[in-house]
C-alpha cells in the first residue's frame, strides 16, 4: 500500500551513515516528529552511480538551508550503510556531504512510498515531504536516468513550512519565499485570480 499526499505516513526506522560524525547512526520518522521537524526522504537508485552523485553534489549544497527550515533530509536507497560509508568517501562529488544516507536493503520503506521497482532491487528518484505531524504533504516521482532539480525541493519545504503556520493562504505557481504574493482563496476570488495575483 502506498501513502497519498494528505495522509498520515507510518513510523519506519533505517539504518544510516551519518557524514557529519563518520558513523552509523538510526533514523526514525517518530523521533523527527517528536522533535519537531520536518523531513525530506530523497530516494535514489544505488550508490556508485551516476546521476546519483550529481544529485548529492546538488543536495549538499541546499542542505543548510534545509536545516534552517527545520527539515531533516535522508537519502536514501537500497544499499547498505558500508556501501554509503565507501561511496562517500571515494567519490569526490559527495565531499562535504552532511545529511543522513538511509539503508533499506529489503526495500521496506521503498515499497512503503511506492518508488521500489520489483526484479531490479532499485528505489526510483522518489522525493516525499513529510510534515511534524507526520503528514505527507509533497510526493515526486522521477525514472532511473532524469536527475532532481534540488531547487524546486528546498521551494516546495519552504512553501510548506510557510503555510503551515498561514493556513487561510495558498501559495501560487510563482511563490519562491515569504514576502512573495500569496492568496486567500474566498468566493470573491472565483474567476478573479488574475486581478488577485496583479493587485
Amino acid at each position: 500500500m502506498t501513502i497519498q499526499v494528505g495522509q498520515p505516513v507510518p513510523d519506519f526506522k533505517m539504518t544510516t551513515f551519518d557524514p557529519k560524525k563518520g558513523d552509523f547512526a538510526e533514523f526514525s520518522l517518530e523521533a523527527n516528529k517528536k522533535a519537531g521537524r520536518w523531513t525530506v526522504l530523497f530516494f535514489y537508485p544505488a550508490d556508485f552511480t551516476f546521476v546519483c552523485a550529481t544529485e548529492f553534489n546538488a543536495l549538499k549544497g541546499v542542505n543548510p538551508q534545509f536545516e534552517e527550515l527545520g527539515a531533516t533530509v535522508v537519502t536514501v536507497s537500497t544499499d547498505t550503510q558500508f556501501t554509503h560509508l565507501a561511496w562517500q568517501r571515494e567519490e569526490k562529488q559527495l565531499n562535504g556531504v552532511q545529511y543522513l544516507m538511509g539503508a533499506d536493503p529489503t526495500g521496506a520503506v521503498s515499497k512503503l512510498f511506492g518508488v521500489y521497482l520489483d526484479g531490479a532491487g532499485l528505489a526510483l528518484r522518489g522525493t516525499f515531504i513529510i510534515s511534524p505531524d507526520g503528514k505527507l504533504m509533497g510526493s515526486e516521482v522521477n525514472f532511473l536516468n532524469l536527475g532532481r532539480n534540488v531547487e524546486e525541493t528546498l521551494r516546495k519545504v519552504q512553501a510548506n513550512v510557510y503555510l503551515s503556520k498561514h493556513g487561510d493562504e495558498a501559495c501560487p505557481a510563482s511563490w519562491k519565499g515569504e514576502g512573495d504574493k500569496t492568496l486567500k482563496p474566498s468566493a470573491k476570488m472565483v474567476g478573479r485570480v488574475d486581478e488577485a495575483m496583479n493587485a
